[in-house]
């Protein structure tokens, strides 16, 4: 009789710490949200500004035509994440840490490791409390680090890149097309042939007239397409 009786003190007693908690969560989400979408859309007009002025103030509007290609080459490689990103990595992040992680970047090599090593440090299950605060310590620890680190970097690197000759810097272009070679190397090595259905369906797309965007667009879906159906393939062939 106690024991129900203390059983029943207890479950009464959890009631109300219960609801003060989620009272206390959700001043904190209101908080969250208004400070999230304050620094988001601050962030947003200042980056808008400067090629406004540009465009518009000093008159160096390189037309619209070459801005819609542009993004629509863009959008055309990266538009999908923009609506699987948030829904991924909410579970994890919370509300306080996905609005940190979209507004400093680095989500996937850093923010969303950093609170899934912050809630795995301290037994933290992401979706609850515990695990929202713990990962917007993270993330926060994490963005403070990468910036007190990457600040003195970029002012260096602006330093030394003026200092090298003009012979050296005429082989910066190649930068980008060198670091897209080496990761095409690396997932080729565990699937040669599709490493040479990029590279085939590349060439020959980019020996056509098409536009940048539609010949961006056009790799990447006949690539994968393909690839596809040679695993379906493979699979059947395995099958029977």
């Amino acid at each position: 009789m106690n024991g129900d009786h203390a059983k029943q003190t207890t479950v009464i007693n959890d009631k109300p710490e219960n609801i003060k908690g989620s009272l206390s969560m959700d001043a904190y989400h209101d908080k969250a949200h208004f400070w999230g979408r304050l620094t988001l859309w601050s962030v947003i007009a200042l980056t808008l500004i400067l090629p406004l002025y540009l465009s518009f103030g000093l008159g160096l509007h390189p037309g619209w035509s070459v801005i819609l290609s542009a993004f629509t080459a863009y959008a055309g490689v990266i538009a999908v994440v923009w609506f699987l990103e948030p829904v991924m990595y909410f579970p994890i992040l919370g509300v306080s840490g996905t609005y940190i992680s979209f507004l400093n970047g680095n989500i996937g090599n850093m923010c969303l490791p950093a609170a899934a090593s912050a809630q795995h440090a301290v037994g933290a299950e992401p979706g609850t409390i515990k695990g929202e605060l713990t990962a917007t310590l993270g993330i926060g620890a994490a963005s403070l680090v990468n910036k007190i680190i990457l600040i003195p970097i970029i002012l260096g690197g602006s330093v030394v890149i003026s200092i090298i000759p003009e012979n050296i810097q005429s082989v910066f272009p190649l930068i980008l097309p060198a670091i897209f070679g080496a990761v095409l190397a690396q997932f080729a090595l565990k699937r040669p042939i599709f490493g040479v259905v990029a590279l085939t369906i590349g060439l020959i797309i980019n020996l056509t007239a098409l536009p940048l965007y539609l010949k961006s667009l056009f790799c990447i879906v006949l690539t994968v397409f393909i690839c596809l159906q040679l695993e379906k393939r493979k699979e059947r062939k395995q099958a029977s």
